[in-house]
């Protein structure tokens, strides 16, 4: 039997890293990570990695696993943290599963539906379409071919984007039709999974108060450091929430407190799609974040 994994979901913001703290100590469980900003080396401040210091009272998984020029997808998400729960599991722990990336997370418990290997000429092809039309049109064009996919986009997001355009033009199909069919219905893991949230106006004032806080205290400067490492300015961590507006900044295309604001109500508008995401998930059971007695009692009853 695969072993069975508590997830604690939720959106940006609204607590996460503290309660998986508790609750690792608690029941004597490690972390995976569920997070596509935090899996890169570097993005420590604006993707709210855990500190040292927190990460050196749970054993975490799935942070600093790719470099932040790096594609990272889904499946290669799963293919790690399956790795890391046997391994977990092996050792006589229980897996505590911690995220707000809804596709890491679905990919972990029901698998993705099967694509077809990627076409590099394609690829290569698509990317030079983006860089010389631009998000907009190109997300725009996969909203020709596969609305429903897009609907869940952003445009911004080009990983994704592109992906799901190279499905529509090698298959003839769009990627939301193998998605359907494949119906994400038989769970890989026995799981209980735990839905954090917070009152509107609690979780944007959250929010505020830390991309304030991560503007402030170092962001800019981790940024400039990236990339006189050499990063490449196109990374694609670079191209995540936070670091894209820092970007912008240094580029001179926004003032400081221009890309803040823009940091700011673009983290709560992800925080809004990550809500709308999480109340799709079939089981999930919600909690308000603070309620730590309440979601303890679920876990040691499904743990126990």
């Amino acid at each position: 039997m695969p072993a069975p994994l508590v997830v604690l979901a939720g959106p940006t913001a609204v607590g996460k890293t503290g309660l998986s703290l508790d609750l690792a100590k608690r029941f004597g469980a490690e972390i995976v990570g569920a997070d596509s900003v935090q899996v890169y080396r570097g993005l420590d401040i604006g993707s709210a990695k855990p500190t040292p210091q927190e990460q050196a009272q749970a054993h975490h998984h799935l942070i600093d696993v790719a470099e932040p020029a790096e594609n990272f997808s889904a499946a290669r998400y799963a293919r790690l943290a399956a790795e890391a729960i046997d391994d977990i599991s092996a050792r006589g722990k229980r897996s505590l599963v911690v995220g707000g990336t809804g596709l890491y997370i679905k990919a972990l418990i029901f698998g993705l539906a099967p694509t077809p290997p990627v076409d590099q000429a394609l690829r290569a092809r698509l990317k030079e379409e983006w860089q010389e039309q631009g998000p907009q049109a190109m997300h725009q064009r996969l909203a020709g071919l596969d609305p429903d996919t897009a609907a869940k986009l952003h445009p911004n997001d080009r990983q994704r984007v592109l992906r799901a355009l190279e499905v529509c033009l090698q298959t003839g199909a769009p990627m939301s039709r193998r998605q359907e069919a494949h119906g994400f219905a038989a769970p890989r893991y026995p799981h209980l999974m735990i839905g954090l949230e917070r009152p509107r106006e609690e979780l944007n004032q959250r929010i505020e108060e830390r991309a304030r806080a991560m503007w402030n205290e170092g962001l800019l400067k981790e940024v400039e450091k990236l990339l006189a490492a050499g990063v490449p300015a196109e990374a694609p961590g670079l191209a995540t929430l936070g670091y894209r507006q820092a970007m912008a900044f240094l580029r001179g295309e926004m003032q400081s407190e221009d890309a803040l604001f823009d940091m700011i109500k673009k983290t709560k508008a992800y925080a809004k799609r990550q809500m709308t995401w999480f109340r799709g998930v079939r089981g999930l059971v919600w909690h308000h974040a603070d309620d730590s007695l309440g979601i303890g009692r679920w876990v040691s009853a499904f743990w126990s």
